[in-house]
């Protein structure tokens, strides 16, 4: 399957299940740079490249260190260490979501939704800042963003989180006591009209500001 997977990269050490005698392995879809859970489900920077790796066979394996959790052998999955190369940051400023969608109607330990909203918020703060939303729905896809279950025991909600690095905007996106968002005018990213027949979903909250 695709496991595009921001931690899995430069330096990985990956555990693949094996399940017959002289299997084959392939490796595609290069990403330059990705935010975890590329939200807006094609938004990686895609890339070239050439991948060097070494291969080697645990016998036994899937038996010693896997258990499927499935009714079949083939319900097991991957498992990897992530590599030292990855990017380093060290201030975040992290955005929360729960299991409670725009309706107000609760979703009971649905981590997806509260993902989603914690995606929501995140856009919603960062266009005070004179970004549009697109911008900021493609910029969460490809930009090194820290996606996180933070908890499942406050039942009925989940709760996750959406931690994004300071360092890759070039002013302060923090809070501040005086002086509120400073606004940049930007250019924006192209848009297209919508002649398809599906329904879509407003935002209510967005009507009353």
């Amino acid at each position: 399957g695709n496991c595009d997977i921001k931690n899995l990269s430069r330096g990985c050490k990956v555990y693949f299940p094996v399940f017959i005698e002289g299997a084959n392995l392939s490796m595609g879809d290069m990403h330059f740079s990705q935010g975890d859970g590329e939200v807006s489900f094609c938004g990686a920077i895609e890339m070239s490249g050439k991948l060097e790796m070494t291969c080697q066979i645990i016998r036994g394996g899937m038996d010693q260190y896997l258990t499927p959790m499935g009714p079949t052998k083939l319900h097991v999955n991957p498992i990897f260490e992530i590599g030292p190369l990855e990017p380093r940051f060290s201030e975040w400023l992290v955005f929360e979501g729960i299991s409670v969608d725009e309706t107000g109607k609760q979703h009971y330990l649905d981590v997806s939704v509260a993902y989603k909203r914690a995606v929501l918020n995140c856009i919603d703060y960062l266009s005070k800042f004179g970004y549009s939303k697109e911008q900021i729905y493609m910029l969460l896809s490809c930009c090194p963003c820290e996606g996180r279950v933070s908890g499942i025991v406050d039942v009925p909600n989940a709760v996750a989180t959406l931690a994004l690095p300071l360092a890759i905007f070039d002013m302060d996106i923090r809070p501040k006591k005086i002086g509120g968002p400073k606004v940049v005018s930007r250019l924006d990213v192209p848009k297209s009209t919508y002649d398809g027949s599906l329904p879509r979903f407003v935002n209510p909250a967005a009507a009353l500001q």
